[in-house]
């Protein structure tokens, strides 16, 4: 069918992940290879899309094919610089992204961190997934997939958020707390932003606001930046020792010298005495150090006698991408 040049379009950009798995066995949702059906594929395959397209002209474009365990940052620059080029088109309404769950927390607030603001305040930037493969009997990315579409083409709709299982997340709280179920996503503290019914969206708070407070760079810079800040995360926990963060502060062949630690602390950030004392040497050497907790919600609270900057609420994982961005924004 030849596309209409007036129609407003919107576009799918495909990373891989489970949604685009197969197994050797329908009754297998386990035991398959991400990563194997390419978005166009997913997306010829929708059925009932006409319904939730509002007459836009649906576009795809395979950015990468991966399992999301072995996301990259090459693959995320290139995601970010393709992300701001559709939203940057003034036929385009926004951008749904499929994607593995295993990163995508990562993923989006990656996006949120970087994509120009005034993109992002004017359009829509929807991850998908799944946790069943393309070849299950009864597979969930499909309904992720029309779910997403409907959240990308509602009205007012902005920002980076994510979409599993008929519920809506906003980049800067989703995160992946469940191995197996179907709705293995959760927003912690915050709740979620939205649910998707029937190819409605009911919004239960404000759309996200650009990360305006944060270190942000910009994607033509991050392209500049031949090796990315090295941010390594080390937990806390019974027994904790010195020896990990030791360890990653020895040179070492071939690896860029550690530039930032990210630690995982027990309750309020709270850290054994041991690797207390080693994230103090780490940071007499020069290595930035934030506190965030391994605690699946809430946030550190510093006190006025807290040695080391906190996450101001980011996971581990976020807090990591927080402070290479900041390491980059400073020239590192």
């Amino acid at each position: 069918m030849e596309s209409d040049q007036s129609a407003k379009k919107l576009w799918v950009l495909g990373t891989g992940g489970t949604i685009a798995a197969t197994a050797a066995s329908a009754s297998d949702n386990i035991g398959y290879t991400a990563a194997q059906v390419g978005v166009a594929t997913l997306v010829n395959a929708l059925p009932g899309l006409q319904s939730v397209l509002l007459g836009h002209e649906l576009c795809s474009e395979q950015v990468a094919q991966v399992d999301s365990k072995d996301m990259s940052f090459d693959i995320w620059l290139a995601l970010a610089k393709r992300v701001a080029h559709h939203l940057a088109q003034a036929d385009v309404s926004g951008v749904v992204i499929t994607h593995g769950t295993d990163t995508l927390e990562e993923t989006a607030y990656f996006l949120q961190a970087v994509l120009p603001p005034e993109l992002i305040l004017a359009k829509p930037v929807v991850l998908t997934c799944a946790m069943r493969p393309a070849s299950a009997l009864n597979p969930d990315g499909p309904q992720n997939l029309m779910d997403s579409v409907a959240v990308a083409l509602t009205p007012g709709a902005h920002g980076v958020v994510a979409v599993c299982a008929g519920t809506v997340h906003a980049a800067l709280e989703v995160q992946k707390t469940h191995t197996y179920k179907l709705d293995a996503f959760t927003s912690g503290d915050a709740g979620p932003l939205a649910y998707v019914e029937e190819g409605s969206v009911r919004l239960l708070r404000n759309w996200p606001l650009a990360l305006m407070d944060k270190a942000l760079v910009d994607i033509k810079d991050i392209a500049t930046i031949v090796a990315w800040p090295r941010v390594e995360i080390v937990m806390n926990y019974a027994g904790g020792s010195a020896g990990v963060v030791d360890a990653l502060l020895q040179p070492c062949p071939g690896v860029a010298a550690l530039r930032g630690l990210v630690v995982a602390g027990t309750g309020n950030g709270t850290l054994h005495h041991d690797l207390e004392a080693a994230l103090r040497r780490a940071q007499q050497a020069g290595v930035k150090v934030v506190r965030t907790t391994r605690c699946a919600t809430g946030r550190v609270l510093a006190t006025a006698h807290s040695e080391f900057a906190d996450s101001e609420g980011l996971s581990p994982v976020k807090a990591r991408i927080a402070l290479m961005l900041a390491l980059m924004s400073s020239g590192f």
